[in-house]
C-alpha cells in the first residue's frame, strides 16, 4: 500500500510502498479515506519522540483516521465490515500510522462510528485535536462565567477549544495576529471571542479585558510560565505542551495527554454532525502530496490540514 513513511529519524516524510497491515486479535482493519497532520506526527519525524516510544522502521506516520472497516481480527467486537469509523491510532509502538491506505486499530480504544451528517474529511481531522481540546477544558473545569484564554487558537486544537469554550458560556480570549489569523478565529464563533495579539503586549491586552486575571489558560502555544502569570487567584492552566504540575507556584497545572476513548469520540462526532462544532479544515492534500501538507503545517497553517488517502 501507499503510505507516508520515514526510514529513520530525524527525516523528511516521504510517500512510499509498504506492506499493508493485517488485523491482529482484537483489532479492526480500516481502509482510510481521510487523515490529517498533527504536531505529534511532525515531532516523530523530527526525532523528538525517539527516546519516549519504541520506533519500528519503516514507520508510517499519522494518528487521525476516518474510513471503512474492511476486516476484523480474532475476537474483535463492536464493529462490522462496512462500518464507517474514525478515531486516533493509540499504539504503544510507533510503526503503523494512519497516513496510509490502510490502518489497524484496537476495537476497544481510539475508534468510534461516524454518524450521518459528518464527512470523512471532517471526521479524519477531528479525533486527536478534538480530544485534546475537550480534555483540556474538562481538566481545567472551564464553566459558564469563567474567562478562558486560549493560547494557540489558530491551530487545530485551539480552534476547536475556542468553539467548545464559547459553547460553555465562558468569556473567550484567543491569541492571534491581526489580519488572516484574527479573521480565522473570529470566524469560528463570531462576536463570542476577544482576539489578543500575541506579538504585542499580551499582558496589557488581557488585563484590559480581565483586570483580575483569567480563570483558565489553555496552553497550546507560547511560554507556559508567562501565560500562567495571566491567571487570577485560583487559576488553572491546562497544557498540551508538557508544562509540569509544579512549574508555577500558586497555580494549578494540568498536563494534558489526549485520551480518545469511545465516549469522547462519540460526543465530538455528534456535535460536529449536528453543526455545533466546526472542524476547521483549511486545506486538503492527496496522499501523494503529503510532504507538502507537512511543509504547510510547519509554516504555521491555520486550523487543520487534511490528507485524502483513498
Amino acid at each position: 500500500m501507499r503510505a507516508v513513511v520515514v526510514d529513520s529519524v530525524p527525516a523528511v516524510p516521504k510517500v512510499g510502498e509498504v506492506e499493508a497491515p493485517r488485523p491482529e486479535a482484537g483489532e479492526v482493519l480500516v481502509e482510510v479515506a481521510s487523515a490529517s497532520v498533527n504536531g505529534f506526527d511532525v515531532s516523530v519525524a523530527a526525532g523528538r519522540v525517539r527516546q519516549m516510544m519504541e520506533h519500528r522502521f519503516p514507520l508510517v506516520l499519522g494518528k487521525d483516521f476516518a474510513g471503512t472497516v474492511t476486516g476484523l481480527g480474532e475476537g474483535a467486537v463492536g464493529f462490522a465490515v462496512g462500518d464507517r469509523v474514525f478515531g486516533v491510532v493509540m499504539k504503544t509502538v510507533l510503526q503503523d500510522g494512519s497516513l496510509a491506505q490502510y490502518v489497524t486499530v484496537p476495537a476497544a480504544y481510539g475508534i468510534a462510528r461516524i454518524p450521518d451528517g459528518l464527512s470523512n474529511r471532517d471526521a479524519g481531522a477531528l479525533g486527536l485535536a478534538g480530544t485534546a481540546a475537550l480534555n483540556g477544558l474538562d481538566a481545567a473545569r472551564a464553566a459558564e462565567g469563567d474567562t478562558v484564554l486560549v493560547s494557540g487558537a489558530t491551530g487545530g486544537v485551539g480552534a476547536l477549544a475556542v468553539q467548545m469554550a464559547a459553547a460553555r458560556g465562558v468569556r473567550v480570549l484567543a491569541t492571534a495576529r491581526p489580519g488572516a489569523e484574527a479573521d480565522f478565529v473570529t470566524g469560528l464563533t463570531g462576536a463570542k471571542v476577544h482576539v489578543v495579539d500575541y506579538t504585542g503586549d499580551l499582558e496589557a491586552q488581557v488585563r484590559a479585558i480581565a483586570p483580575e486575571g483569567v480563570d483558565v489558560v489553555l496552553h497550546m502555544a507560547g511560554d507556559g510560565i508567562r501565560l500562567a502569570g495571566l491567571l487570577g487567584k485560583g487559576g488553572r492552566i491546562a497544557s498540551t505542551l508538557g508544562l509540569a504540575p509544579d512549574a508555577v507556584e500558586g497555580v494549578t497545572v494540568h498536563p494534558i495527554m489526549a485520551d480518545p476513548d469511545a465516549r469522547t469520540l462519540t460526543v465530538l462526532a455528534e456535535q460536529a454532525a449536528a453543526g455545533r462544532l466546526r472542524v476547521p479544515v483549511t486545506a486538503t492534500y492527496p496522499l501523494e502530496r503529503a510532504a507538502e501538507a507537512f511543509e504547510a503545517f510547519g509554516a504555521g497553517s491555520l486550523g487543520k490540514i487534511s490528507v485524502t488517502c483513498s
